[in-house]
């Protein structure tokens, strides 16, 4: 009797704070990105997004930008610095912790996972998952259709180029590639004639 009673407690406080998480944040974001889902991505659209999703989140990230179709999750979990842009399709589990340094450019269709599967009695389906955090660190660029896994450090001003799986640390200053995504040279400032429009 007693195993059922710790059973249903523990089943009554997590309900709780399920039910909590999705009326303070779930259900307001996705408010938001549906709202905003049909605006098209222009410097305006981006930042009007960014701005009505950073008042959902508990960091209150400044100059936030957005493009469509941006997925968040367990975003009690999730840091953003100051001028992060996340761009089309990136998708964020945050249930280890991530945090995102200022200056960050995320772009199209990466996957930033605090979390990975595992396996029990030869089937992923039974192992649950194992969680770890992942920081960014200030003024780095992710390049498109990356993957950076539960428990890395990507150090300041790294460039990760597209198509890499980020599996272990970076330090700063560093251009890394590949699959896995080795360091291959030392990233130098060259700035750009030309400023985007954001």
């Amino acid at each position: 009797m007693k195993e059922e009673q710790i059973f249903l407690k523990n089943f009554s406080e997590r309900l709780v704070k399920q039910i909590k998480y999705q009326l303070r944040y779930a259900l307001p974001l996705w408010f938001v990105f549906l709202i905003f889902s049909v605006f098209p991505d222009n410097k305006y659209s981006i930042r009007l997004r960014g701005l009505f999703i950073s008042f959902v989140l508990p960091c209150k990230a400044q100059g936030l930008r957005l493009g469509r179709d941006v997925t968040l999750l367990n975003v009690d979990n999730l840091y953003l610095g100051s001028n992060v842009y996340f761009a089309k399709s990136v998708w964020i589990n945050a249930i280890g912790g991530v945090r995102v340094e200022d200056e960050v450019i995320v772009s199209p269709y990466t996957v930033v996972a605090s979390s990975r599967h595992a396996f029990h009695q030869g089937s992923v389906f039974r192992g649950g998952s194992s969680i770890a955090p992942i920081n960014i660190g200030f003024g780095t660029w992710i390049s498109s259709h990356c993957t950076i896994a539960a428990g890395v450090n990507i150090g300041e001003g790294v460039l990760v180029g597209a198509n890499s799986l980020v599996a272990k640390d970076i330090v700063s200053n560093k251009v890394a590639y590949g699959v896995p995504a080795v360091v291959q040279k030392d990233r130098h400032d060259r700035p750009g004639e030309v400023k985007s429009a954001r």
